[in-house]
C-alpha cells in the first residue's frame, strides 16, 4: 500500500467484531506482533486455541478487525478487569496489531475510537493498555490519543503447567 493511499485510509475503514473466520489472521497477527516487538517466538497451537477462546467465550473479552476494502489490515483484542475501588469494568487493550502497509494510516486510531464508544456505551470506567517498556513508537501513538501513562507496574508469576493447558 503507497504512502499516499495509506494517509486517506481511515476515511474507508470498517471497524467490526472478529468471526471465527478471522482465527488465521488473528494468530499470524499475534505472531508478528510477538516477533516485532519482543522477539517471542509463540507457540501456535496454544495461540489457536488462546484467540479461539474469546471468540468462543464472550465473556472473556472481544477482537476488533479493522478492514479497508474487504481486506483486514488491524486488529485488536479487548479484555475486562473488575475495578472494586471504581465499581466498574476497566477495558483492558491488547494484542495490537496493523498490517505494515496500513501503519501510519488511521487503523489503530479507528480501532481506539470504536473500543472507546463500545466502552462508554457499556458503562466501563476506563481505557487501559500495557505497553513493552522499549516500544517508544508506540507509547508515543497511544500518548497522542490521549492516554496518560499510569504510575503502576506489571507483574507476573506464570505458572508452571500454564503451558500445558
Amino acid at each position: 500500500m503507497a504512502a499516499s493511499s495509506c494517509r486517506s485510509l481511515a476515511v474507508s475503514l470498517l471497524i467490526r467484531a472478529a468471526m471465527p473466520a478471522d482465527v488465521a489472521d488473528l494468530v499470524a497477527w499475534n505472531t508478528a506482533m510477538a516477533w516485532e516487538t519482543e522477539r517471542k517466538r509463540l507457540d501456535p497451537a496454544i495461540l489457536r486455541r488462546g484467540v479461539a477462546g474469546v471468540l468462543e467465550q464472550p465473556r472473556r473479552g472481544f477482537y476488533l478487525i479493522a478492514e479497508h476494502a474487504g481486506v483486514a489490515v488491524g486488529c485488536l483484542l479487548v479484555t475486562f478487569e473488575w475495578s472494586d475501588w471504581r465499581g466498574g469494568d476497566f477495558w483492558w487493550i491488547q494484542s495490537v496489531y496493523v498490517d505494515p502497509a496500513a501503519r501510519r494510516g488511521g487503523v489503530f486510531r479507528a480501532l481506539y475510537a470504536a473500543v472507546e464508544q463500545r466502552a462508554a456505551a457499556a458503562g466501563a470506567v476506563g481505557l487501559r493498555l500495557y505497553v513493552e517498556t522499549e516500544n517508544r513508537h508506540a507509547q508515543q501513538t497511544y500518548e497522542g490519543l490521549g492516554m496518560q501513562r499510569c504510575h503502576y507496574w506489571m507483574y507476573e508469576a506464570m505458572l508452571a503447567d500454564a503451558a500445558e493447558r
